[in-house]
């Protein structure tokens, strides 16, 4: 196990990694572009050279995605319905481009963000884990 005195690097705080993950940075620096193109994550910050290479995000942000566009979408429909007398196919004219544009982009900050949460917790790639067990888990929130 390392000793959090001798090791500089190894404190990550959560919230402001998943901060600048939701920015579309760099979990470390928040400064450098987390992407290389929509969703391929960049293997190496550009700006403070962090190894993003690690992350395994797979099914989560689409999870989260759906989740959030869903209770939106929803909820939106049942006041709009509620309040109107719209035909169905103003209602699909409306609701389908609008979900699937949310989803687009959510997509990409909330994968940022998962990813972020990974470097912060050293999960998958990003550290052997062994740190975060010693860790105080109120001083890694922010």
């Amino acid at each position: 196990m390392n000793n959090p005195e001798k090791n500089v690097d190894w404190k990550r705080p959560v919230f402001p990694a998943i901060k600048n993950g939701l920015r579309c940075k760099c979990p470390s620096c928040g400064k450098g572009s987390a992407f290389n193109g929509y969703l391929e994550i960049t293997p190496n910050c550009k700006v403070c050279g962090e190894v993003l290479e690690g992350h395994q995000a797979d099914d989560f942000p689409p999870y989260l995605t759906i989740f959030i566009v869903g209770h939106i979408i929803v909820a939106l429909m049942l006041v709009v319905e509620r309040s109107t007398d719209w035909s169905t196919g103003v209602h699909l004219a409306i609701w389908i481009p609008l979900t699937i544009i949310l989803s687009l982009v959510l997509l990409r900050p909330l994968k940022s963000a998962v990813v972020g949460l990974q470097w912060a917790l050293r999960m998958h790639g990003f550290g052997s884990g062994d740190e975060f067990v010693a860790a105080d888990n109120e001083d890694r929130l922010y």
